[in-house]
């Protein structure tokens, strides 16, 4: 399967909370990409937050949020009228103390892949058509490097 559009943040100084507030297109496979430009440390519970909204507000519907408080399981859930759904969780997450990672988000037809370090660690079923993505959101104690949406 193709990629419809890719979003890399990779190695160039960008603020967090970072906001892509424009609509997107109907993704079939998205790519998203975070690695961290400085190093935390985990005895200090360091987060990271992705949503994906459908509408350009904070109080949109969220298609998809994939949260992790470092050395903790990763939580994936989406909010529909303001209610959280069920949470779902991953015990794996292969974040290292003081390293850089690569976190992708694929968006396929049934479900959302998120991969860290080029391994699968869950998949979680759309509970919302991926097309109603209005506006992605990445935030908390991680510093993203570069940005970019391409097909």
């Amino acid at each position: 399967m193709s990629l419809t559009h890719r979003l890399h943040m990779l190695r160039c100084q960008q603020c967090v909370p970072f906001w892509e507030g424009r609509p997107l297109p109907l993704m079939i496979a998205m790519h998203e990409s975070a690695q961290r430009a400085v190093c935390f440390d985990l005895s200090k519970d360091p987060q990271l937050e992705v949503n994906f909204y459908t509408g350009t507000d904070e109080d949109s519907d969220i298609a998809f949020q994939f949260r992790l408080h470092f050395g903790h399981p990763a939580i994936m859930n989406s909010r529909v009228f303001g209610i959280w759904r069920y949470e779902e969780k991953c015990y794996y997450v292969p974040f290292e103390d003081g390293k850089p990672f690569e976190l992708c988000i694929y968006v396929r037809h049934k479900e959302y892949k998120v991969m860290v370090n080029g391994q699968r660690i869950y998949n979680f079923a759309h509970r919302f058509p991926p097309a109603s993505v209005k506006m992605l959101q990445v935030l908390r104690d991680v510093s993203l490097t570069r940005v970019l949406i391409s097909d």
